[in-house]
């Protein structure tokens, strides 16, 4: 490590920080599986393990096109199955299958396309995902 720690250690604590400096690498490790072993203390770092969520999310927000998947069409069936003809343009018959069996409903639509569509089928009764 090339940075300066700011943490100021006692005689005693300096003492184990020197003790461990002159292991090897791999007697190190075994002192690090002890620590995880007996006391439950991670030699991982905390920031890195909270970053992988971050960079998740990121990667949802940068995407620009959706497709939009009925997962249920709720208890107003008629109310969905003319949101689904307004927004496929499918005859009665298809739209109404459509809505009992769910299932993607129109691909790589864009976000607030997307999230208008959502809207739609949400406030009509449908659970909706965009994938």
């Amino acid at each position: 490590m090339s940075e300066e720690t700011t943490i100021t250690l006692a005689k005693e604590e300096q003492a184990v920080v020197d003790s461990i400096e002159k292991l090897t690498v791999i007697q190190a490790n075994n002192v690090a599986k002890y620590f995880e072993e007996k006391y439950g203390i991670s030699a991982a770092a905390p920031a890195a393990v909270a970053a992988a969520p971050a960079a998740e999310e990121d990667a949802v927000e940068t995407k620009s096109a959706f497709n939009i998947v009925l997962k249920d069409c709720g208890a107003q069936k008629i109310a969905v199955i003319k949101v689904v003809r307004e927004i496929t343009g499918l005859g009665l018959g298809e739209a109404k299958t459509l809505a009992e069996s769910g299932g993607t409903v129109k691909e790589d639509v864009k976000k607030d396309e997307a999230e208008e569509m959502k809207k739609k089928f949400e406030d009509a009764g449908a659970t909706i995902e965009l994938e």
